[in-house]
């Protein structure tokens, strides 16, 4: 039974709204874990999941998968690996050592952390991996199928993508029982009721395969409309790579009905997500930076806020300093708020954003140790519920700066007077004490009543509010700029402010 949904409407319910309500539907994303997987990467998988949120709420019976193209060669010894990899390529990544030495193999080493990060973001698919369906002989079938229809695949891999196979071409790779890597060979013989392949590699080797024990693989355009066909496949987002006239996805419809007599599945396309100032995310190309070390700076409900606020058709620019800053802000109104559809979209039970990631960055800056973060925090009107997840909020905000902070947001609370708190002349140095002595006699120590403090003594002694702001900051920090005034001061503390402004007005007398 169909149920209604929410009346604000997000591209994922427009998508939703597409499908046939009357089957099943199962929803494919995947990955070749050849790498660090990055945010870039994410996109796939969290529009998978929101696409796959929109059509749940409308009642639908739908199932998430993330198939993990596991069973794909080795393509090149890329930056982040050791030269020595070069005798891998070729080979399955189930087949190569993990660089690591702690995981199974290869593909496990990048799969698994991508795994635990998608747990953290409430995404929660069905895991399948290429090389088990492979090697216990799931795709035997299909396998066999496109063997047999071989040149009528060539046909429309010809005729779709515009460009000429040579004559030898086969859509079956045999792994080289010599060289052991997954070759382009020319097909001499196949015998389908023993499930058999023999090949002559590019190696030069002769030698006989057993698809029916994963001895072999599929070429991607032809693996990519199989598995539809096997799995079930309603829907699907991909890269807009794919979706280029004559791409994988067109070729992939025509194979999928003429060889499966399957319907392709509906198509999300998605945009890269690029790293600004650096182009399009990879990590063969180093330009990439993982989901993981992401959680380690922003709570999980804002990277699915990345992708949730973006229609998938649209690319998004992501920039890791101000930029993130920005994004963490705008999640905070909108959580706020607690009305968007983006928002129900991202939210995730158990995280809640309680201190604005802004203000810990001050915090962190001020504080020396934890009991100084608390301290701060409570002075600032914050109720402390969770000790633990104040902490881990307070070590998100230190890894931000250490990373990816501009130099401008980074400050050092100065343990004495600054020499350059002597530059400001006779009448700035008056204000300062007016301002110190207003600050002593507030009864209200808040972060507005600070900052508009400022502009009442400008006010009232005739100088420029900007002189004030600069002097104030020359006389903490040593330096002319430093974070919002008012929420910084509230955090220092009355004893610490005032005593610092006096002695900045003191030496300037001496």
């Amino acid at each position: 039974m169909v149920v209604a949904v929410s009346e604000k409407i997000h591209w994922a319910d427009v998508f939703a709204a597409k499908v046939d309500p009357e089957i099943s539907h199962r929803i494919a994303t995947g990955i070749t874990p050849s790498g660090p997987i990055h945010i870039g990467n994410m996109r796939e998988v969290v529009t998978g999941d929101l696409v796959y949120k929109g059509m749940r709420d409308r009642g639908l019976d739908v199932e998430l998968i993330y198939i993990a193209d596991d069973f794909d060669p080795l393509r090149k010894v890329y930056p982040f690996l050791p030269q020595d990899y070069a005798q891998y390529i070729g080979r399955p990544l189930c087949d190569i050592p993990c660089p690591c030495g702690e995981c199974e193999n290869y593909a496990e080493h990048f799969l698994a952390p991508f795994l635990a990060a998608l747990d953290v973001m409430d995404v929660h698919p069905h895991v399948i991996r290429a090389s088990r369906e492979y090697r216990g002989g799931s795709y035997t079938r299909e396998i066999s199928r496109v063997i047999e229809k071989r040149e009528e695949i060539k046909e429309i891999l010809e005729r779709v993508s515009h460009r000429a196979l040579p004559d030898t071409w086969s859509p079956f790779y045999p792994i080289c029982e010599d060289c052991r890597r997954i070759s382009n060979a020319e097909i001499l013989a196949f015998d389908p009721e023993a499930h058999k392949v023999r090949y002559r590699c590019e190696c030069g080797h002769i030698g006989e395969v057993n698809y029916a024990k994963g001895e072999g693989k599929l070429v991607w355009r032809v693996d990519w409309p199989m598995r539809w066909a096997h799995f079930g496949v309603t829907v699907e987002p991909f890269g807009k790579d794919h979706a280029a006239a004559g791409g994988s996805y067109d070729t992939g419809k025509e194979i999928a009905e003429a060889i499966f007599q399957y319907r392709a599945p509906f198509p999300v396309m998605y945009e890269w997500i690029s790293l600004k100032g650096r182009g399009a995310m990879a990590s063969s190309t180093g330009v990439a930076v993982t989901i993981n070390a992401m959680l380690e700076i922003v709570p999980p409900d804002v990277l699915r806020y990345l992708i949730a606020r973006t229609k998938p058709e649209k690319a998004i620019d992501f920039d890791p300093g101000m930029g993130l800053l920005s994004l963490i802000d705008e999640f905070d109104r909108v959580a706020q708020a607690g009305e968007s559809r983006e928002y129900e979209f991202s939210s995730i039970t158990g995280i809640e954003s309680v201190i604005p990631f802004r203000h810990m960055v001050t915090v962190v800056q001020i504080a020396r140790d934890e009991k100084g973060v608390l301290e701060i925090l409570e002075r600032s009107g914050y109720a402390i519920r969770n000790r633990e997840g104040v902490l881990a909020a307070a070590h998100r905000a230190r890894i931000w700066i250490e990373r990816y902070a501009p130099d401008f947001v980074k400050f050092e609370v100065q343990e004495t007077l600054p020499s350059s708190a002597l530059e400001p002349d006779a009448n700035e140095r008056y204000a300062l004490g007016v301002l110190a002595a207003r600050y002593m006699a507030l009864d209200d120590w808040s972060a507005e009543r600070l900052h508009n403090a400022v502009y009442e003594v400008g006010k009232e002694t005739n100088v420029d509010p900007k002189q004030i702001f600069t002097a104030v900051y020359l006389s903490i920090l040593g330096q002319k700029r430093g974070p919002r005034l008012g929420w910084f001061l509230e955090a220092l503390g009355r004893d610490f402010v005032v005593g610092r402004l006096m002695e900045a007005v003191n030496a300037g007398t001496e």
